[in-house]
């Protein structure tokens, strides 16, 4: 139904009181999501709070900086009941490891540097936390990310946060059209976190100077490997540490101790120039080593791509955008070249070092903040 123009919208765009307006906040515990559930509730929505058990909860709670571990599940529900507003904790464990943990782990041992929050944000909270709150008669879902939501011309639109430092959208690109529709994002807007922590401490949060976590959840103390082994007992075997031109140099206790673009702790000092991991070949239980300029990588090929512009992708032979092929690194100047609606190969205008499969590749428009989208890369 058309909207009059003379119909006004409240804050989270439904033309109806903040009180009528049920909106579930995903909530992991830490300061941002209790924000905008504390912010929600203060501008009188109906706000509901849900936090996902995602592992072992009694194995979770020694687990400092652990996203939605113990500790984190009990602040959750300590702010919902300080600003009076119903709390739920669901248990996602084994979703989240079917949908998330399996992968990040078979991905590990086939070579590839995954990304598990994208996976977890696509497979686990914007898919199956939404459909709870749909479930719950919601007529919106919002989380704490750093990401805003803006409505164009032809429906909402993803846009970069205000504070580029902490902007998340590497993360959320695999973000529909039909999620985003759904979704709010009220801290994209502000200028910093401090912005954000100043907030808690008026809404007198125990949150408020609480760490942000740095780690994968599931990796608190970032030991990557020791997870796998613990998840595919057997499946890591030694092997060779092979230069480029086919010197062998040393050996390796396993390929899932190395990433691409490596140069520390390879084991093999003595040598006259600096050595990198430039491939990884699971294969043959190789760490393939060179100098840098082999890291320098031109053409990405890109899959599973979700495109989130006008029109569609296949419209044009060729888009000039800008590209992330890393969630610490800024944007570079690229060309893509649509192969199918999920498929594309990237130019980059100019090299970039450490690509690597597994990781993700996000696209901007040329000049502003908008998300179209993005794929995984891979090795063709």
């Amino acid at each position: 139904m058309a909207l009059g123009s003379d119909t006004k919208l409240n804050s989270l765009g439904f033309a109806k009181s903040p009180a009528e307006t049920r909106v579930v906040v995903a909530m992991s515990g830490g300061v941002d999501s209790s924000v905008v559930a504390a912010l929600l509730a203060d501008q009188g929505y109906d706000v509901v709070g849900v936090t996902l058990q995602l592992y072992d909860h009694g194995a979770a709670l020694a687990k400092k900086g652990a996203c939605c571990a113990g500790i984190d599940i009990h602040d959750a529900r300590r702010v919902a009941e300080e600003r009076g507003f119903p709390h739920y904790v669901l248990d996602y464990e084994n979703i989240f490891k079917d949908a998330v943990i399996d992968e990040f782990a078979d991905s590990y041992l086939a070579g590839a540097t995954p990304v598990p929050c994208i996976r977890c944000n696509e497979r686990v909270k914007f898919k199956d936390l939404l459909q709870t709150a749909r479930d719950l008669d919601a007529d919106c879902m919002a989380t704490g990310h750093y990401i805003q939501r803006k409505t164009g011309p032809n429906g909402p639109e993803l846009h970069s946060a205000t504070d580029a430092g902490r902007d998340q959208s590497y993360f959320l690109f695999s973000t529909t059209r039909e999620q985003l529709d759904y979704l709010r994002f009220p801290l994209g807007h502000l200028p910093s976190k401090d912005a954000t922590r100043a907030l808690a401490a008026e809404y007198g949060l125990a949150v408020a100077d609480k760490p942000d976590s740095q780690d994968i959840c599931f990796v608190p103390d970032g030991d990557y490997a020791s997870v796998i082994e613990k998840l595919r007992p057997g499946a890591v075997e030694p092997g060779q540490i092979v230069h480029a031109d086919g010197r062998v140099l040393g050996t390796h206790d396993g390929v899932i101790h190395y990433t691409i673009g490596q140069r520390r702790g390879l084991g093999i000092g003595g040598l006259a120039d600096p050595l990198y991991v430039v491939r990884l070949d699971v294969d043959a239980k190789q760490v393939i080593v060179g100098p840098k300029d082999m890291l320098a990588a031109r053409i990405i090929p890109v899959r599973e791509i979700n495109w989130l512009g006008d029109e569609p992708m296949m419209a044009r032979k060729e888009w000039h955008l800008m590209v992330k092929v890393r969630s610490t690194r800024p944007p570079r100047e690229a060309i893509l070249r649509p192969i199918s609606d999920t498929e594309a190969e990237i130019e980059l205008l100019s090299p970039e070092e450490g690509v690597s499969p597994g990781q993700a590749c996000v696209f901007y428009e040329a000049t502003g903040s908008r998300i179209f989208g993005g794929g995984w890369i891979w090795r063709g």
